[in-house]
Order: structure tokens, then sequence, then C-alpha cells
């Protein structure tokens, strides 16, 4: 499908100039992950563009070590696309998405994590929603892609899927993400950082989205646009998944808003979902495990309430 055809018969808020040059910075923020920061590299090299925009990509490297900077070198030695490589040495997820957008030179900003890879056509086709929709951003699908046959309870329970949405759905904040999603760079603004670097290892997207929004900025989906998250062996197993939820939990009440119902929310539920565990073991495990993590998720963030973080490192 052509841009042309795209746009015919969208509403835009903003027309775009037909003659401007539009430039979109990838921005990568990665820690220690050389072997999927290369694949993906090299995925970005051949996006399509449709001839509707460049695109060049920033390497913010969250390893005081630097592990990163041999494989941009050696990608950028034989690469026609153009990479800056710098350095976020106090490791903190917010503070390298905010490093990343310091060396971003393009008008469109462009989010990918280092464990995902991206199809042909993902930039091209989030640009073109942009246009078609006339909203700040574009939000697309990210799928898991298994290294390995993963177990049948992980199958079952689908625990690496995420929501999906019919293209043109306006985006709550709550349901906004990083690891997929293209903006204009220009609703950051002046003054305080994009990202707030007291969401040190996770909930520093969801709580961009929610600024964004609250300032009237608004995000659609598009399902046509696909990134691929790369899931190892190592992640399909149940402690990985109780750990993740203790992290996300550990990081929820350091949003600002509805903090009374929320935590209200998960007084109520602890109790309800460890009740219901052993009824839910009887019809099947991936059911048990899945009510599990949300009773994990709720028991963490009570704790978080109190002051106590039961996990504060995330997972390679």
């Amino acid at each position: 499908m052509s841009a042309n055809e795209l746009v015919d018969g969208a509403r835009p808020q903003s027309p775009i100039p037909a003659m401007k040059a539009h430039h979109i910075s990838v921005c990568i923020c990665t820690f220690k992950r050389v072997e999927l920061l290369k694949q993906l590299l090299e995925r970005l090299d051949n996006q399509r563009t449709d001839g509707l925009f460049t695109y060049s990509v920033v390497v913010a490297d969250n390893d005081s070590l630097r592990s990163a900077e041999q494989v941009v070198a050696t990608f950028s030695s034989t690469a026609h696309l153009p990479v800056t490589y710098c350095v976020e040495p106090q490791q903190n997820i917010a503070l390298a998405r905010n490093k990343a957008l310091e060396h971003a030179k393009g008008d469109f900003i462009a989010f990918i994590d280092d464990d995902e890879f991206p199809a042909e056509d993902w930039l091209c086709t989030l640009f073109k929603a942009y246009m078609m929709y006339g909203v700040e951003g574009v939000l697309g699908p990210v799928k898991p892609h298994f290294e390995s046959a993963p177990p049948p309870w992980v199958e079952k329970g689908k625990f690496f899927e995420r929501p999906i949405y019919s293209s043109g759905y306006e985006m709550d904040w709550t349901q906004a993400r990083s690891g997929n999603v293209l903006f204009r760079k220009d609703i950051l603004g002046p003054g305080n950082p994009a990202f707030q670097s007291e969401f040190d290892t996770a909930g520093e997207d969801v709580d961009f989205f929610r600024r964004m929004m609250e300032r009237g900025h608004k995000f659609v989906w598009c399902n046509e646009a696909v990134v691929y998250e790369v899931v190892p062996s190592s992640r399909c197993k149940r402690s990985y998944l109780l750990r993740r939820a203790l992290l996300r939990g550990s990081n929820f009440p350091k949003h600002p808003t509805h903090r009374f119902a929320n935590a209200a929310k998960s007084l109520i539920a602890v109790p309800c979902y460890a009740v219901a565990l052993p009824i839910l073991a009887v019809f099947g495990h991936h059911l048990f495990l899945k009510y599990l993590i949300k009773l994990f998720d709720h028991t963490s963030r009570l704790f978080a309430y109190l002051g106590l973080r039961l996990v504060t490192q995330r997972e390679t």
C-alpha cells in the first residue's frame, strides 16, 4: 500500500508539508546483550523507507564497561546506516533513554529494545500510520520469537504474548510501552527530562506516556508494524516470570496517580488470589502460574508502598 493510499480518507490534525524531509532517530538502550544488539543492527540496516524519510540509529550503552562499543564499531565499518554510540555509565534505564534522546538528531524518535528485531517494513509502516491518523505517536505489537520450542505450559499460558488492538485504536497510558513506538520529537519540549530517573529499572516508559497524554498528545496503535522479542530458553522458567512480576510490582507505586485506589486494589487482590490458587491448580498448571504471577505482582506493590522493594535489578 502506498503512502497516498494510506493518507486518503484520513483526518490529520497536523498536515505534513509535502516537501519536508523527515528523519527518524531509532533509539536503542542496551546492557550486555552484544549478540542481540548485533542482530538488531543488521535488521535495521535494511528498513524500507519508500522515500518518505531517512533514518539513523542511536545506541545508548548502559554498561560502564562499554560492552556494546565494539559491536557498534564493527557494524559501522561495513554498514551504510549511520549509528551514533553513547554511554550512560549509571545503570538506570530512564537515564539511558534520556542519553539516547540527547544524541537523537531526527524530528521523529523511534524506540526498540535491544532484545527485539523488526520486520523490514517496521519503520515505514509506523510512519505511514502517523501520516494517516494525524496523531503525535504510534505504537505497534511486540510478538515473541522463541529461540527454541518453549515448554507446553508457556504456550498455554501465553506468558510472553502482549495485548493487541485494532489499527487506529487510541491508546491509554496504562496500555503503552516503549518497545515499539514512533513519535514526534517536538512533543518532548524543554525542561524536565523525558524519562524520570526514579523509574530506574522499569515503568519509566509507562510514566512517560502518562505525562505525554496528560499534555493532550495522542498515540494510536498500528497492528501491522511488528517487532519480535527474542525469548531465550532461560526466560521460559517459572523463576524468571515470578521475578519479573516482583520487579514490575516494586516500580508500580512510583506512578503518582490513583495511589490510594491502587493500594486498595492490591489489598483486596492478594488474599483473593491466595485463596483461589489451590482451586486454579485443578484446572491446569498454566492457570495456576498466571494467577501466582498476579499474586506476586500485587504483593510486591504493597511492600513498595511501605518503602520496601523486593527486587531492584532486572535480569539481562
